[in-house]
């Protein structure tokens, strides 16, 4: 959702009454303060989307992507066969037969570049998701501030009053400086990450981050597919694969939940108050300043909830390298925006 930023210039004689009817001055009326029909994207961010000559739609394509500049993995990946190629491309890993370890060198090699693209392609569309909600806040700020710098000029808002939404649209900017920042250098690790630098400075990315799966693996499927992992490795290699597969695990299940969570009761609450916010601001029971509060409040939640969604993927990304004897240096941190990782076990 997007508010509004561009509400046209009121004369000073309008009293508060018509400054504030001139919200309503859109297609669908009060209602549309929530819908935004103005495009969201600004346009030299659409540019930047139409002149990239990279497209990287999925994050197969991005672990495709990766192993081209990895020549000396043609090897390993002849071994194993198009078949099985294709389950670590498509992130199938806990498809593959276990008893691949001791067949083929340089497997891990290649788990590990498919695992480090994947992952690169996943902060780099979260990030994108991310800053366009704080667009999104940043708008509702701005819509703010020129309605409150409408109300003092007809004399029904101190000035002390406007600062106070003045500095909401500050904070509002700075927080888009921020995830424009973050969005920025998610998109530079990727192509870093694909060893495409100096060939392309943009990358063509989806909208939104994969859907959550319904339901998380079980404790039991984790178990065994951990057990028929460590009986592939020498001794020593296994033990700490079971330290990691532990720590995966509990990413993975931590990460689901709270993804989960955020998802179906937060976002869901948020989406029932901003409704009824709209509601009580069209029967005049709220001030259209509660109604762009909850705005800015639903944006940061949204924002919220991606950011969880995103190492949900990353934990999950982990979890099936640990299982195919892979050993991550770290592992995601919940909370912590996906680039403070915990360590991992056995290291």
């Amino acid at each position: 959702m997007v508010v509004f930023a561009q509400i046209a210039p009121a004369p000073a004689e309008k009293n508060w009454r018509e400054a504030n009817d001139a919200v309503g001055q859109y297609k669908r009326g009060h209602a549309d303060i929530l819908k935004w029909e103005k495009e969201n994207a600004p346009a030299a961010q659409s540019q930047e989307q139409a002149v990239a000559g990279l497209s990287l739609m999925s994050p197969e394509d991005a672990v495709r992507q990766a192993w081209l500049f990895h020549r000396e993995l043609v090897t390993p990946m002849n071994r194993i066969g198009s078949a099985n190629v294709d389950l670590i491309a498509k992130g199938q890993w806990t498809e593959l037969d276990p008893i691949l370890q001791r067949k083929v060198d340089d497997l891990g090699e290649l788990l590990e570049v498919a695992a480090q693209g994947r992952k690169a392609w996943l902060q780099a569309v979260a990030a994108r998701q991310v800053l366009k909600q704080h667009r999104n806040a940043q708008e509702a700020a701005e819509a703010g501030n020129e309605l409150g710098r409408r109300m003092v000029s007809v004399g029904n808002w101190s000035k002390l009053q406007q600062a106070q939404v003045q500095l909401a649209q500050s904070s509002a900017r700075m927080n888009v400086r921020r995830a424009h920042y973050a969005a920025t250098q998610a998109e530079a690790a990727l192509i870093r990450t694909l060893g495409l630098t100096g060939m392309h400075t943009a990358v063509a990315l989806p909208d939104q981050l994969p859907d959550l799966p319904a339901q998380a693996l079980s404790l039991q499927v984790l178990d065994g597919r951990a057990a028929a992992i460590a009986a592939q490795l020498p001794r020593a290699e296994g033990m700490r694969n079971g330290a990691n597969a532990r720590q995966a695990r509990q990413a993975y299940l931590s990460s689901h939940a709270l993804a989960t969570s955020a998802r179906e009761e937060v976002l869901k609450v948020r989406e029932f108050i901003t409704e009824e916010s709209v509601l009580h601001y069209n029967g005049m029971l709220k001030s259209v300043w509660d109604l762009l509060g909850e705005v800015s409040s639903q944006s940061q939640a949204v924002a919220s909830a991606i950011e969880a969604q995103r190492d949900f993927w990353i934990a999950e990304t982990d979890l099936q390298w640990v299982l195919q004897g892979g050993a991550p240096d770290s592992f995601v941190s919940l909370g912590g925006g996906g680039g403070e990782p915990a360590n991992a076990a056995g290291h």
